[in-house]
């Protein structure tokens, strides 16, 4: 008996290693490669916190970091971020007691250009970089992206309900790094149309065709663009042919620049002006815009919903300097999904002068529900 109990436990003993030994290969099996996620990890450092690491030490899924090099970030925040992504573990090490601020002598030197480490690939240099150095102004009416909106006009002599519906994109072509700063160039592009949803064909109401040149550079916290960019604009058929109104041959080229400036992860200030320098008909060529974007660090639901809020103000010479108001408001989606792509339903409140160029001296005022999506 005692035998036949010694051999059984011997069976069960072997059986349990066994299936110990399966569950922690296939465990490995499921783990990320560790190249995948310190690629994924710098991207987050480098887009969310202006933190330059190219090559974390992630090592079977781990990542130590050392506290000196998150001097000045909210240290909880990023390890936070980190954290949230599958499949990496992410500690600080111990700092030293006697760390202290390094004297200007001692800061390090910035990086000469050079091959990136096979290890982890940047994510904006190269040729068609994943991530773009100057991120998407979010309550910028004509910033190019793909976007569906319901807008209720107010007390509009001509429209009530209008869609919106834009296709577009803003895209790096190829980035570098120089000068301890990072480069892009690329291209935007979109069409910005509207409908009349009051009509009985839903007519199309204008069309607005843009196409630009941006070049990009981003150092920390503080990133610009500069671009030249031409628009033009087109009256739908069937509203034209149901208003008879006079149609405008309506098309510019201008040139502007922005600077970007983020002092926390939370927020981001931007200004910047620009100038017509071709159009048809003869416009005054002053341009000016600000705007500020407050992005919540911390999700209202898991790690996928994030708070937001970005108001711009536009002002343009050709309107007497009359001042635009785009507020937005809503939720950012945010997961490994996505990655550098950007998902937002936001309710979007507008008043000045309209953005659609036919009706660019006409004054309006529309609120309504939206869903944008950024490349």
């Amino acid at each position: 008996m005692t035998r036949g109990m010694t051999g059984i436990s011997a069976i069960i003993l072997t059986v349990a290693v066994v299936g110990s030994s399966i569950n922690l290969s296939m465990a490995a099996a499921n783990r990320p490669d560790d190249r995948y996620l310190a690629g994924y990890a710098t991207a987050v450092l480098k887009l969310r916190f202006g933190l330059m690491r190219p090559d974390l030490p992630v090592k079977n899924g781990k990542l130590v970091l050392d506290p000196a090099e998150l001097k000045g970030r909210d240290v909880p925040d990023v390890l936070a971020s980190l954290r949230a992504i599958d499949g990496l573990e992410v500690e600080l090490a111990e700092a030293p007691a006697d760390i202290r601020p390094l004297t200007p002598s001692e800061q390090p030197r910035p990086v000469l250009p050079g091959p990136a480490p096979q290890a982890t690939p940047s994510t904006v240099t190269g040729w068609l970089p994943r991530a773009a150095l100057f991120q998407p102004l979010i309550a910028d009416p004509r910033w190019p992206r793909f976007s569906a909106t319901l807008q209720f006009y107010q007390d509009d002599e001509e429209l009530g309900t209008v869609g919106a519906a834009n296709f577009g994109a803003a895209l790096p072509f190829y980035g570098w790094r120089a000068l301890g700063t990072d480069w892009q160039v690329g291209l935007h592009a979109g069409v910005f149309s509207i409908f009349d949803l009051e009509a009985e064909s839903s007519d199309l109401v204008n069309s607005d065709f843009f196409v630009g040149l941006p070049i990009s550079a981003r150092y920390g916290p503080v990133s610009a663009q500069l671009r030249l960019f031409h628009q033009s604009s087109h009256l739908g058929d069937e509203f034209l042919l149901r208003n008879r109104i006079d149609r405008i041959n309506l098309s510019y080229e201008a040139v502007d620049l922005r600077l970007s400036l983020k002092p926390f992860d939370w927020l981001r200030l931007y200004a910047g002006g620009g100038a017509i320098v071709s159009s048809e008909p003869d416009l005054a060529a002053g341009i000016a815009q600000a705007g500020i974007e407050i992005t919540s660090p911390k999700p209202i639901y898991r790690d996928l919903l994030y708070p937001i809020v970005a108001l711009d103000v536009q002002s343009f010479e050709e309107r007497d300097w009359a001042v635009n108001y785009s507020a937005r408001a809503g939720v950012e989606f945010r997961s490994r999904w996505l990655a550098s792509r950007r998902l937002q339903v936001l309710l979007e409140y507008f008043n000045g002068k309209s953005p659609n160029g036919q009706f660019f001296d006409r004054t309006i005022e529309y609120f309504g529900p939206g869903v944008h999506f950024y490349f």
